[in-house]
């Protein structure tokens, strides 16, 4: 068959597709060989999500290998927005801060016009897989200690950098959005001519549209992955105080679930919560109820198993607690949810002796009812567990 590409079966969703709340208009029909914005060639399909689909393509100004995430239309114009007036704040700080290193670049954005509208393209350093990636890659699906102090003093240098210097609260720390850096640009070498000798699978739609499978990176040749890089500023919120729901479900910090003021202590739970992913295979917390759906009360039923009642004078800054909590502090067991008996010693079980003590105290440093009582990241950086080697 030569260089022919591998057809995809026209009537089974792919990629983009899959997603229930899919809308193919909203979605810009790029096609591998185009030029963007005069100036990107579009060499192949790194991957998608929600609101976007990312390509590798050549700056053809100096050749050099970059990732273009083109946005969709409509729905992505407020997390686009965000994303790129963090940027711009970020690059007027002129910041030497080590933490800078370990956020996302952005080196140019530009707008395209679709059959449907206009789409907000980022122009970025390419990355190669996400941490919840490489973990999947592991038999036991877990981070080695060593391996998590080193991602998390490059991650808690990035929140000191933003959190300090730049004033903003990123708001969605996850796995999938912490990628490991490219050392290896062979690696890039490899991606374009292995689509030129084997093109990707791929769905024609119609005569403007085909719908291309992601063509995944090698490993690097020596073993060596890049560093952990923070990505994703769609979230992100400049200042110190803000208001409004953030942070995937089972991430959410008390004060976000209790719809209170929240700040930079916000991104130190998530990350707290994120660890037990990656290190403990499981999720801290579950949340579900009896039909397996989220359910706010059962989440904070599991925060009161895990770090006892919250304060008294945390729960007056809310109307919300009232629905979980009397007026003395009293859990009130909403919707006949108990306290479950749960304890960060029974669910950790990679640790034991000392170290494990010291691990969970440097959790529970994080896992604070009250925000201000949380650790900074950059206290966090002088814990005694992150730096015992």
């Amino acid at each position: 068959m030569g260089n022919q590409p591998r057809w995809t079966n026209i009537e089974r969703p792919i990629e983009e597709e899959t997603f229930p709340f899919y809308r193919l208009k909203k979605f810009y029909p790029i096609h591998i060989g185009e030029l963007l914005n005069s100036r990107y060639k579009v060499l192949g399909k790194l991957g998608y999500g929600s609101y976007s689909t990312v390509w590798l393509c050549h700056d053809k100004t100096n050749y050099d290998y970059v990732a273009v995430k083109v946005l969709t239309t409509g729905a992505s114009e407020q997390a686009s927005s965000r994303e790129v007036n963090a940027y711009e704040h970020l690059s007027r700080l002129g910041s030497s801060h080590i933490g800078g290193a370990y956020i996302r670049g952005l080196y140019d954005t530009f707008d395209i016009s679709g059959p449907n509208g206009v789409h907000r393209c980022l122009v970025q350093p390419p990355m190669h897989l996400s941490i919840h990636e490489l973990r999947l890659r592991a038999k036991s699906c877990k981070f080695s200690e060593p391996l998590l102090k080193q991602t998390l003093i490059c991650i808690l240098q990035a929140l000191d950098f933003l959190h300090r210097e730049a004033n903003i609260v990123h708001s969605d720390i996850k796995a999938s959005n912490i990628l490991l850096s490219i050392d290896d640009e062979s690696i890039l070498a490899g991606f374009e001519k292995g689509e030129q000798e084997s093109p990707s699978p791929r769905k024609i739609v119609d005569s403007n549209r085909t719908i291309y499978k992601s063509r995944k990176l090698s490993s690097p040749r020596d073993g060596l992955w890049g560093q952990p890089v923070l990505c994703d500023l769609g979230e992100a919120r400049i200042g110190k105080l803000h208001r409004g729901n953030i942070q995937p479900y089972i991430y959410k910090a008390p004060e976000v679930l209790f719809d209170m003021q929240w700040s930079f202590g916000a991104d130190i739970w998530n990350l707290g919560v994120m660890i037990w992913d990656i290190f403990e295979n499981k999720h801290l917390f579950n949340a579900l109820d009896e039909d397996g759906e989220y359910s706010p009360s059962h989440h904070v039923a599991e925060m009161v198993s895990y770090l006892g009642p919250p304060p008294l004078h945390f729960l007056q800054r809310s109307q919300e607690t009232r629905h979980a909590f009397d007026e003395n502090g009293k859990w009130l067991g909403a919707g006949g949810v108990c306290i479950p008996s749960m304890s960060l010693e029974e669910s950790e079980e990679n640790l034991s002796g000392q170290n494990q003590q010291a691990f969970l105290g440097f959790m529970r440093s994080m896992l604070q009812w009250v925000p201000e009582e949380r650790k900074s990241a950059k206290e966090l950086l002088n814990d005694p567990w992150l730096n015992d080697s």
